[in-house]
């Protein structure tokens, strides 16, 4: 998996730098800062960034991004082969939602108290404005939040438990926050946060990314000891990651 924000914008205005791979050009940023260890992020946009000490020289950057090189090209192939965002949600009747990897219909009804339901396979908000878009949208969201509570309370208790053999130290919990373009993140001071819209996916795929951040709490890159943690407790993490993917319109990498 590669970071999909963590970076970006704080080296958007970096000159580009390039090197070459046999035929093909490499083109990357380098992001300075006061570190000990050179990582390289590969973005669902094709950014290559590089995080570098300040002591780093241009040519022991480049050198480093040559050894990469192979590793760069097969995560810029997993981004490309990403199916493209579905349309924009309308939030009105007839629209399909998912929940735990499994699709409703949504329905929306006229009613006097505002309330989200599961019923015989459809998804139904009722509300005294049901011609309200945003109200739609706003109640499906609160319902959303409150059902990833607790079901990634439940996930993150079991994820954390499965990670104790590789000694990660982690114990702040986690954090909900709606995110267009990712399903977790985790912080430099190791707080991970999820998004409450990961809660459409199947329990297997919301271990997975609680997984994937708690590794990050000991790795912070994309690097092979990354990797290797992250395989130690789920085997079948890129068979995940690919359902996880396909499934849903969020994306998680």
């Amino acid at each position: 998996m590669a970071s999909m924000r963590r970076g970006v914008l704080a080296v958007a205005e970096k000159p580009k730098q390039s090197v070459l791979f046999g035929q093909t050009e490499i083109i990357y940023r380098v992001n300075a800062s006061d570190r000990k260890t050179l990582a390289i992020h590969v973005y669902p946009d094709g950014q290559v960034i590089v995080d570098a000490p300040m002591t780093a020289s241009r040519e022991a950057i480049a050198e480093k991004v040559k050894k990469k090189a192979a590793w760069i090209f097969k995560q810029k192939l997993q981004f490309e082969a990403y199916p493209p965002a579905l349309p924009q949600r309308r939030y009105v009747s007839g629209e399909t939602h998912r929940y735990l990897g499994r699709q409703y219909r949504l329905l929306v009804n006229q009613g006097l108290v505002d309330h989200v339901k599961l019923v015989h396979g459809r998804l139904i908000v009722e509300t005294a404005t049901p011609n309200s878009t945003e109200k739609v949208r706003m109640l499906l969201q609160a319902w959303y939040r409150s059902r990833a509570k607790t079901v990634f309370s439940e996930s993150y208790a079991l994820c954390v438990r499965q990670v104790a053999k590789l000694e990660i130290l982690h114990h702040q919990g986690f954090q909900l926050r709606f995110m267009p373009n990712r399903w977790g993140s985790c912080t430099a001071q190791g707080n991970i946060i999820l998004n409450p819209e990961l809660i459409a996916a199947p329990k297997d795929c919301i271990d997975y990314v609680i997984t994937h951040e708690l590794c990050h709490v000991k790795e912070r890159n994309h690097s092979l000891a990354f990797y290797k943690l992250l395989s130690a407790v789920i085997k079948d993490w890129e068979l995940r990651r690919k359902r996880l993917n396909e499934m849903v319109e969020v994306r998680f990498v």
